[in-house]
């Protein structure tokens, strides 16, 4: 499963400067609105200790992580969702990724200019959350028309279900119209599922950044407390960063030097270590490993896929052909050492098509096509 995290913002966050630091990819982080034009993408694998014992053990000649991908969006503005400013073209780009990385500048420097000429974390969400209900609003506009169309039917299931969605529809544009994103509006899964093919953008997951200077990384200053303060009404995550600090780190030539930066700074984790963390809880995203002669190797899926679907994310056919898994857990395997005290302990179990992956399994797929 290939993750991928729009990162957005309004220009001069700092959104280019954390994506190129923790990315490690070289993109123009000029001081002025628009400089990121297209989406700079970055891919990043996923730090799994784990991952490291079962190479250690089992010791095949690859070791292969699973990845996440992070894009770079340019900057969006007010009116973002008329056209301004390359609106559309970012808004396309946003629609594409699985969650939103919302970085929000919680630091003063008069050197760089603010698009609005103040720092205010809760007016700049703002901004960038109403731009994103206009784009959802326009879209739930367009599929309530369609939907009107479909009532002139004669046949009684597709007008029934055409009314039913119109309902829902304008129950969405009426929250949309006073710029609340969707994630704050309790729809049950039901509902959820009717709109699924919509790929509404309010209705991402978000992870707001806060990017800070260097005073105030182990601790908040009032514009942190503002962002937490929203995230929390509408059920997101926060992360904290400074984004000149880890700049300055990635720019170190060694990993011991850059270890030692963080412990004079009281940094104790990696930002992009963190990021990826609370991406991987926000999504609610697990890690199952597989293991052959050839390699060991992490995959990625969303907590409560079932075996088959767990062996789609390695290839389709092992999906269509599931007949069985055998799986042991990484704690077992990391306390008896190999598979032959597995067995004898009894810890190496068939699993059918119901078996819900857990985090940490290791898996051995039986298909047949």
């Amino acid at each position: 499963m290939s993750i991928n995290c729009g990162i957005i913002g309004l220009p001069n966050v700092g959104k280019s400067t954390i994506f190129t630091a923790l990315t490690s990819t070289s993109v123009d982080a000029s001081n002025y609105p628009f400089c990121t034009i297209d989406s700079n993408k970055g891919m990043v694998t996923v730090p799994d200790k784990r991952l490291d014992k079962i190479y250690e053990i089992f010791d095949p000649p690859k070791k292969i992580p699973t990845v996440m991908e992070f894009v770079d969006i340019a900057g969006l503005v007010k009116g973002a969702s008329k056209g301004e400013g390359l609106g559309n073209k970012f808004l396309a780009n946003i629609r594409e990724v699985n969650a939103i990385i919302h970085v929000v500048r919680c630091f003063e420097e008069k050197d760089i200019a603010h698009v609005y000429g103040n720092i205010d974390p809760k007016r700049d969400i703002e901004v960038i959350n109403l731009e994103l209900a206009m784009a959802d609003l326009e879209t739930v506009k367009n599929r309530i028309e369609k939907q009107k169309k479909l009532l002139k039917s004669q046949d009684k299931k597709i007008h029934s279900d055409a009314e039913k969605r119109i309902n829902l529809y304008k129950k969405i544009e009426e929250e949309l119209a006073k710029g609340i994103p969707l994630r704050k509006i309790k729809l049950n899964n039901d509902e959820l599922k009717q709109i699924d093919d919509l790929n509404f953008l309010t209705l991402k997951d978000v992870l707001y950044i806060c990017n800070v200077d260097e005073e105030f990384i182990n601790k908040d200053n009032d514009y942190v407390e503002a962002v937490k303060e929203i995230a929390e009404e509408e059920g997101s995550s926060v992360l904290k960063l400074c984004g000149e600090m880890e700049a300055e780190i990635s720019q170190l030539d060694s990993e011991e030097e850059k270890n030692e930066f963080r412990e004079l700074l009281d940094i104790k984790e990696k930002g992009l270590d963190r990021m990826i963390k609370t991406s991987y809880k926000l999504l609610d995203l697990i890690t199952f490993f597989t293991k052959n002669k050839k390699e060991v190797r992490a995959w990625t899926c969303k907590k409560g896929t079932k075996a088959p679907q767990a062996a789609g994310k390695i290839h389709s056919d092992f999906e269509k052909g599931f007949i069985k898994a055998e799986v042991y857990h990484y704690n077992d395997i990391k306390e008896y050492g190999n598979e032959d005290k597995l067995k004898n302990e009894g810890l190496i179990r068939v699993e059918g098509k119901d078996y819900i992956v857990k985090d940490g399994d290791i898996i051995y797929f039986k298909f047949n096509v």
